[in-house]
């Protein structure tokens, strides 16, 4: 498996927060958008999607679109608690920018996992 670089990854997660923003807009229109709930709701959608496509799917929405699949080392899906370690980290965001020599992120390494162009 070879993984995925680094300019898909992050267009990936920037398609990904995006799609979050409208989706909180829309589910909570009550919070403003540079407030501190709507913040918060964005990073709680963000992370959503994340965990249960990740899961259900192997790829987020922004992974899907541009063929991309996290799965793990072994070459299967992750499990839902592998999958919401990887993502939590991913929301602290210091873990996610942080990677080794194969492209790796330290979400995955904690998660045992690989993201690869499918």
């Amino acid at each position: 498996m070879e993984s995925a670089g680094l300019g898909r990854r992050v267009a990936a997660i920037a398609i990904d927060w995006g799609v979050s923003i409208l989706v909180a807009r829309l589910v909570f229109p009550q919070f403003g958008y540079l407030t501190d709930e709507g913040s918060i709701a964005i990073l709680v959608v963000f992370a959503v999607e994340i965990i249960l496509l990740t899961w259900l799917t192997s790829a987020s929405f922004g992974q899907r679109l541009l063929g991309l699949r996290v799965l793990s080392l072994s070459g299967g899906r992750l499990s839902l608690g592998r999958v919401a370690l990887r993502t939590l980290l991913i929301c602290l965001v210091i873990p996610a920018v942080v990677y080794d020599s194969d492209g790796r992120g330290l979400q995955d390494r904690a998660a045992g996992s690989i993201v690869i162009r499918a």
